[in-house]
């Protein structure tokens, strides 16, 4: 714990589900001093989220304090009258979530949204908030203030978005900041800019930050201290440094254990012909249609061509817009090309044709299958687990009921899932194991050719372990190519053969992953590879971090800024 006097100090919080209840936070203790980063890191459902949320009273309705203490600033919130909690929230405490567009009202203009605070907590006029509303905005990196504050969130990125929230947080300047995944859906230059934003802006102000998170990386760089969770309990707190070397709880060295990491190069076999070949292509998205004019297309894809060898892992990585899943999709036929041209095993693919050397497009479709980022919107609530996976089998000529049910037994199994898995439904499955689901309907049919977009981004360290052997192990067994897209270079270091870089809707890089991560040439490959931090295991069971490039200077304001705060 640190020396200083707590901001925030919480003991023996316990939480329970009604009256009866499961317990969902049981006996929970730490605390955060002013100007102090701690992070609180844990799997789904080991109650970090709302332990946090508890501070300033936002627990569910169903969820009763059942004891402990939770003091701000040497008062007591568990008993805090309303009007006084109300007082607090904003002013004094303020939250950052993980998905800023849920916070953001989208009927309301971004200007509006950041007034209301300010006409709730400071006495000033229009003129005065309108002010400090658009220095905030030119301080978290928005290049049109102006505009900004007359536009609706919709029109922003998500990083933008994230900047926002950010400055209508800060520009309370709160006393303690609690930041609930609130880099989870970035790319990795984006989320460093955010990071670096919030850590500069609490900085100024002497502000605490409570940062919740799955991202070891991310807290091991900016935290002094780390609380981890585990089944709403606190199974070991600590000094960053100490926690990651020298890990004591066994939980702690599983998650630690989790991280991913480089596996050694695959040889594979030479081939004449790329099972899938990209030539050229381009997207364009039409433009909107108004009433006397019609907006200009915006070009998504310029040309890319790429090669995928049989039996191999391409990665495609870039950030937001660059392109990437359009690029996806356009090789799975889900958005028509604008130009270029798809071969598959070497002939074109032209939908509806049947001859003239050509692939037909039904055949092709039926060999090019694709794992998605969120399997609960990718599957029909309506189904059950075994009719969802057995569905491609409809179209396989000469495969009656029980070789379909021989076949779906054999799948289930293979990814993880018994026979009992087959009669439930997607709500009734955890987000590990409907993604296993996805790879079970991906792979059925046995196709040549996987596309996989961002398939692990919204699961947990462990889950994601899980999922990315068992995917791994299915590529070998049943040997089929994948065109693997994510944002998450530790991920793809992990899974790869060859790396595709993207930018803006072009390659500008690509090799072998020994050759992207250990001498990019692009620009563009240092400043995404210099953004996150790795972690790399040691000998006795603990992680050290590190940087593929060398510890970038924005960085520096993490460490002096953990020594301030323990000073």
């Amino acid at each position: 714990m640190s020396a200083a006097k707590p901001l925030l100090a919480v003991e023996g919080l316990t939480l329970r589900i009604g009256t009866s209840g499961r317990t969902v936070v049981d006996d929970v203790g730490f605390s955060v001093s002013p100007g102090e980063i701690v992070g609180i890191v844990g799997e789904s459902g080991s109650g970090k989220t709302l332990a946090a949320r508890a501070v300033m009273g936002f627990v569910p309705a169903a969820v009763r304090l059942v004891s402990g203490s939770i003091r701000f600033d040497g008062e007591e919130v568990t008993t805090m009258a309303p009007k006084r909690l109300r007082a607090i929230r904003g002013a004094r405490v303020g939250m950052v979530f993980q998905e800023p567009m849920t916070s953001l009202n989208p009927s309301m203009l971004i200007g509006r949204q950041l007034e209301e605070g300010l006409a709730l907590h400071r006495k000033l006029d229009a003129a005065g908030r309108r002010a400090l509303i658009l220095d905030m905005l030119r301080r978290v990196g928005i290049r049109d203030p102006e505009g900004a504050f007359n536009a609706y969130p919709h029109q922003y990125s998500g990083g933008m978005r994230q900047r926002i929230m950010l400055a209508s947080v800060m520009l309370l300047k709160p006393a303690l900041l609690l930041a609930d995944e609130p880099t989870t859906a970035l790319d990795a230059v984006v989320q460093r800019d955010v990071m670096e934003l919030m850590v500069d802006l609490t900085k100024e102000n002497g502000t605490a930050v409570l940062l919740i998170s799955h991202d070891l990386g991310m807290v091991a760089r900016y935290c002094s201290r780390i609380v981890v969770m585990c089944q709403g309990e606190v199974v070991e707190q600590g000094n960053s440094e100490d926690i990651l070397a020298r890990p004591q709880h066994p939980y702690t060295r599983k998650l630690l254990a989790a991280m991913p990491h480089r596996e050694p190069a695959r040889e594979l076999p030479e081939a004449a012909t790329p099972i899938v070949a990209v030539s050229d292509l381009v997207v364009d998205y039409g433009g909107r249609q108004g009433f006397f004019r019609k907006e200009a297309a915006k070009r998504a894809l310029h040309g890319i061509s790429l090669a995928v060898r049989p039996g191999e892992v391409v990665a495609v990585v870039g950030g937001s817009g660059s392109g990437k899943t359009t690029l996806g999709h356009a090789i799975a036929g889900l958005i028509k090309p604008t130009g270029g041209e798809i071969l598959f095993n070497g002939k074109p693919i032209a939908k509806g044709s049947n001859g003239g050397g050509e692939t037909a497009y039904w055949d092709y479709r039926l060999n090019c299958q694709m794992v998605f980022q969120d399997p609960y919107s990718s599957l029909d609530p309506r189904m059950t687990i075994g009719e969802l996976v057995a569905e491609p089998l409809r179209l396989v000529p000469g495969m009656g009921a029980a070789d379909r049910k021989s076949r779906l037994a054999e799948v289930l199994g293979e990814v993880g899932l018994g026979d009992g898995f087959a009669s439930r439904y997607p709500h009734e499955l955890s987000g590990g194991q409907r993604q296993r689901v996805a790879i079970a309907r991906a792979i059925i049919r046995r196709p040549s050719f996987v596309i996989a977009d961002e398939p692990v981004s919204a699961l947990d360290v462990t889950v994601r372990a899980q999922v990315l052997a068992l995917f791994a192990e299915l590529q070998r067994k049943h040997g089929f190519s994948c065109l693997f897209i994510s944002h998450d270079l530790g991920v793809v270091e992990q899974v790869s053969d060859r790396v595709v870089v993207m930018h803006e809707g072009r390659i500008v890089e690509e090799g072998t992953r020994d050759q992207i991560f250990d001498a990019p040439r692009h620009d563009y490959t240092r400043k995404l590879l210099s953004a996150v931090p790795g972690l790399e295991s040691m000998q006795d069971g603990g992680v050290r971090l590190f940087w593929r490039l060398g510890e970038p200077e924005a960085a520096e304001t993490a460490p002096s800024f953990r020594g301030a705060a323990q000073q």
